[in-house]
């Protein structure tokens, strides 16, 4: 499968300073088929994103969120169509700063998804533990819970051909601090065969993305781990230089 490389802008960039970044990347973007890279800008800025990104391949645009409806009275929501009106193919749901900081239930996250897919979009699932929850020892338990509500109605196929999974431990999202090695590769080992007992074999062709403080020094040996597919970025994704170099490491 081919890798991915996210970056989550979060609420960052205004249209020009978005316009700008995209061209940046879209100009020194990694050559060849074997990566692809994916920009969630915020809302305002997806439509400046997708007219960059247009034409070119191995560059996708996607939304940070979205309600699970097609229309109606959720002031300051917004719908799958309105998002690929807007240019987007990918969304992201389940962020740890919408499930903590906004109060977002698995549940909903399961909503999100399973609407998203069904109205054609591709959805970057996202899950992690936080660290009180991972020195309890419950990282399985709650990696289990989001993942099943979280693709609670999502055909395996769906899954397999337009979905993918981001681990983000909750504790390293934005704190400098990066999860070992050995933390990597075991959550992304339980990922993997919690996926096939909700999807079956389909699993096997779920990209499983690594996110929490990702930088160009630590990318490469990211990458390397088994069962890490790509990256999701934040910080050092708001300049092109940075997410370039990420997108780059080998």
């Amino acid at each position: 499968m081919k890798t991915l490389i996210a970056a989550n802008w979060k609420m960052h960039k205004t249209r020009a300073e978005a316009r700008r970044t995209a061209q940046a990347v879209a100009d020194g973007a990694p050559r060849g088929t074997d990566r692809s890279l994916i920009v969630f800008p915020p809302f305002t800025a997806v439509a400046e994103v997708a007219a960059v990104f247009a034409g070119r391949e191995g560059l996708a645009v996607g939304g940070q969120d979205v309600y699970p409806a097609e229309k109606g009275a959720f002031t300051g929501e917004i719908s799958p169509a309105m998002l690929a009106d807007a240019g987007a193919t990918w969304v992201l749901t389940g962020h740890s700063e919408r499930r903590r900081v906004l109060g977002e239930s698995d549940a909903l996250v399961g909503r999100k998804t399973a609407f998203a897919l069904d109205a054609g979009l591709n959805v970057m699932l996202c899950i992690g533990e936080t660290l009180e929850e991972r020195e309890a020892g419950t990282l399985e338990e709650v990696l289990r819970r989001q993942l099943r509500e979280g693709l609670a109605g999502v055909a395996a196929d769906a899954a397999a051909t337009r979905a993918a999974v981001a681990y983000e431990p909750v504790w390293a999202i934005g704190t400098g601090k990066v999860a070992g090695c050995a933390e990597v590769l075991e959550a992304h080992a339980l990922t993997r065969r919690l996926l096939a007992e909700i999807l079956g074999p389909a699993a096997d062709a779920v990209p499983l993305l690594y996110g929490g403080s990702v930088k160009p020094d630590n990318a490469a040996a990211l990458l390397a781990l088994d069962n890490v597919n790509g990256l999701l970025i934040g910080g050092a994704s708001l300049e092109a230089e940075s997410f370039l170099r990420i997108a780059e490491a080998r």
